[in-house]
């Protein structure tokens, strides 16, 4: 391993940090694998079994919601009882075996149980998952170590819908598709028990405390918080984008996933340089990203193929850094002791509000897509003015 950024030494307790952060990180490659590629064909499936066009949205629009509430009362437990590794573990056991399980699904009622499960195993996970995860970051640099391991989940986010896609050129039906990603699900849940027996108590891994222990959360956590509202209730989601690329004719069929995996690539070596960034300049460099991805929108909703190509680079280029710095900025800003219920908090404001903008981009766009540009441009370019302030004033 070559010497990391921040110029420190390579020594033991560095090289520990970095293989935890790799082993987490080939947890979530397969993870992702594994529900990714579920995702992308479980609206198809329950279609198949019969469920209704409102069935699959009540489905889905369930499974978000309670896939970011629950991560509030997880991320406290794993606070309040210290048992981060058992709670990370029940949730990925849920999170992947509900996959493969949906091969044996006779109905859309027991498809849509398991769909919803998966969300709620993601749910457990996440919070005690990144409070284990911040103690290497300490280490090796808050941003470079969240990035790194943002850029390997997105590595599996693509890989497994294209592995369910080759199964489907080969014929094989949505059940097999499910069954075949078995395999990732059992492979990530091997690595994560090998992480949990290397690596049994991950606080250990912590470089020295500079927060104190408190009794709540700060005012700075907070301050950050609304600024994140901004970012996600103005960031369009991709089925509004993929909707209004194949209404408007503005591309054929089969370039909307393609699309989607160009934005994905950009969204992992994204994850990777603003995260080496925030390791150099701090907060300062979510209010860079911002600028950038404020011109995604008039890009893709008011070109035609070429600039809303350029408009998907740069959204994921803005997915790259919202999913690696904004984890970041948590661990900086809270002590050990707060540090999964801060992202039980964080979670669950994050997708209350990337659901709520979302709902009202889709009235917005009914009525005119310059109103979703408008409407996106206005609330990223607010994230960036408030991210300043809370740079100069709390983060000095």
């Amino acid at each position: 391993m070559e010497e990391q950024s921040k110029g420190k030494k390579i020594t033991p307790s560095l090289q520990k940090a970095f293989k935890f952060i790799i082993l987490l990180g080939i947890v979530s490659l397969l993870s992702d694998m594994t529900y990714e590629g579920a995702r992308s064909i479980t609206g198809p499936f329950l279609a198949l079994l019969g469920a209704s066009g409102a069935v699959v949205g009540f489905v889905a629009g369930l499974g978000e919601l309670l896939g970011y509430g629950v991560r509030l009362i997880s991320g406290y437990l794993s606070d309040r009882t210290g048992r981060y590794w058992p709670i990370t573990i029940v949730g990925y056991i849920l999170n992947l075996f509900a996959v493969p399980l949906l091969a044996l699904a006779g109905n859309w009622q027991l498809a849509a149980i398991l769909m919803i499960t998966e969300r709620v195993g993601k749910a457990i996970r996440t919070p005690a998952r990144d409070a284990m995860l911040s103690h290497a970051t300490s280490e090796v640099g808050r941003g470079w170590g969240f990035g790194l391991h943002e850029a390997m989940d997105q590595i599996g986010a693509v890989t497994g819908p294209l592995i369910v896609a080759l199964v489907l050129y080969l014929r094989g039906g949505y059940q097999t598709g499910f069954a075949v990603l078995f395999i990732p699900a059992i492979l990530a849940i091997t690595v994560l028990a090998v992480a949990r027996l290397l690596y049994p108590t991950p606080r250990e891994l912590e470089a020295a405390q500079a927060i104190p222990a408190g009794k709540g959360l700060p005012r700075t956590f907070w301050l950050y918080l609304v600024a994140v509202a901004f970012i996600a209730a103005g960031y369009v989601d991709y089925p509004l984008i993929a909707y209004h690329l194949g209404k408007g004719s503005l591309v054929s069929s089969n370039w909307i996933p393609i699309l989607y995996a160009i934005a994905m690539i950009a969204d992992a070596l994204a994850a990777l340089i603003f995260g080496y960034l925030f390791d150099r300049i701090g907060i300062y460099v979510l209010a860079i990203a911002g600028l950038v991805s404020s011109l995604f929108a008039p890009l893709v909703f008011l070109g035609g193929f070429t600039m809303a190509l350029v408009g998907m680079v740069i959204w994921g280029i803005g997915m790259g850094a919202q999913e690696s710095v904004l984890r970041a900025a948590v661990a900086n800003m809270i002590s050990l002791d707060r540090r999964g219920t801060a992202y039980g908090v964080f979670n669950t404001g994050y997708g209350i509000f990337w659901f709520l903008g979302s709902a009202l981009m889709g009235m917005l766009y009914d009525l005119s897509a310059g109103y979703v540009v408008a409407f996106s441009v206005a609330t990223q370019l607010l994230s960036v003015l408030l991210m300043l302030y809370v740079g100069k004033n709390t983060f000095r």
